[in-house]
């Protein structure tokens, strides 16, 4: 983390951190079990622990053998015969030791939520519209959220924002730089790290959006204990991430919307760049555009929102021939990444469930008859849940 814009919460080896960030995604955990999964002594354990109770990070807790978080997958605890029949004790994050401010920005529209240790929502969701999305102006409209989560924790007695949390659609260098960010129309790379620490006291780290998803969930959510998991967003444009072991799967090319041209319908329309049937057409521009077509006159993306929850046919039947061709770069990503689960969330994701057979019907038409199904969630969307992602990658960064 030595290129990271935060801080740390506490000094400590690798392994110190290690063991923190364990006892948050696992806990409460006992120390044999924490032992067993990092593989160190429970000496080891037992000094590490105590240092970090000590540093006000983590607490201890009475627990019962079933009152464990999550596990790693495929993990049991190995009976070691000591304290047997005694209660034992856990491990816990302290939760309302530090608080956070999540801010998920979008071209038209800024969420805002302050976050405790533990990943919990303690606020409302603030939201300020973006009229002008130069990047003086936006950082105006964070320092006005961050101002605005700040005050509503402290009037419910919470600790002050110790760091701002900020996910964008686009491409991020060292959590600080943003060199790429095709909705908010940048010409120029942009420092919004400094910026916004410069206008709020806060030191910020800037995250890609969809990374920020994966983190949330392999931290506090669906993705904990697995060996792999994805996400895949549809919406203004189709994203795509994946971790092993809860760790984020790196390329510098990763956050430029590649997955948005796979091949995913030869009959489907032709994207920007020329390419026939790519996912591109999982875009609300590209339905848009077709459900124009098909009902003779201009729409907005709205009217075939509406259409569709109405059943009107036109629009039914674009809805499950967009979840085909989801269901099919579902399916391509299941077989090549073989994730354990993959989320399918994005503004857009309501279509996923209008159509949910023609989805699964789309996946097992590109599976091997043999192979497992495929494990997928489509979440509700909540721009308040993007923003606890941002700041979930904060948290995440901040205990190391």
């Amino acid at each position: 983390m030595a290129d990271s814009p935060l801080p740390q919460w506490f000094d400590g080896s690798s392994y110190t951190h290690k063991v923190a960030a364990s006892i948050m995604k696992y806990g409460p955990i006992a120390r044999i079990t924490l032992a067993q999964i990092l593989g160190l002594s429970q000496g080891a354990i037992s000094r590490i622990t105590s240092d970090l109770i000590y540093a006000g990070v983590v607490e201890e807790t009475p627990m019962t053998a079933d009152q464990t978080g999550r596990l790693p997958k495929g993990f049991t605890v190995k009976d070691s015969g000591e304290r047997r029949g005694r209660p034992q004790t856990g491990l816990r994050i302290i939760t309302d030791a530090r608080t956070f401010v999540g801010i998920k920005l979008n071209a038209s529209l800024a969420s805002a939520v302050a976050v405790n240790a533990g990943g919990h929502i303690i606020t409302g969701c603030h939201e300020q519209v973006i009229d002008d999305t130069s990047p003086e102006v936006v950082v105006r409209i964070i320092s006005r959220l961050v101002t605005d989560c700040s005050s509503e924790a402290a009037m419910a007695g919470w600790p002050k924002p110790c760091a701002v949390g900020i996910s964008i659609g686009g491409h991020v260098v060292n959590d600080s730089l943003v060199t790429f960010a095709p909705f908010m129309h940048w010409s120029q790379p942009v420092n919004l790290s400094r910026m916004v620490r410069a206008a709020t006291g806060l030191p910020a780290g800037i995250y890609n959006d969809i990374d920020s998803l994966l983190v949330d969930a392999c931290l506090f959510g669906s993705g904990v204990g697995l060996n792999s998991f994805a996400v895949l967003t549809i919406g203004v444009g189709v994203g795509y991430s994946l971790a092993l072991n809860g760790e984020l799967v790196n390329c510098p090319d990763k956050s430029y919307g590649l997955v948005g041209h796979i091949p995913v319908d030869p009959e489907g329309p032709r994207c920007v760049s020329g390419h026939k049937g790519c996912a591109q057409c999982l875009s609300d521009d590209s339905i848009v555009e077709e459900y124009s077509h098909a009902i003779g006159r201009v729409v907005t993306f709205d009217d075939f929102t509406r259409d569709a929850k109405a059943n009107v046919p036109q629009a039914t039947k674009l809805v499950n021939r967009t979840c085909f061709r989801l269901g099919t770069l579902v399916a391509t990503i299941a077989n090549i990444a073989m994730p354990e689960k993959i989320m399918i969330a994005g503004e857009s994701s309501f279509i996923a469930k209008l159509g949910i057979d023609d989805l699964r019907n789309g996946i097992n038409s590109y599976r091997h008859s043999q192979a497992a199904p495929v494990d997928f969630e489509i979440p509700d969307h909540d721009w308040a849940l993007w923003a606890k992602a941002a700041a979930s990658q904060a948290i995440r960064q901040y205990v190391g």
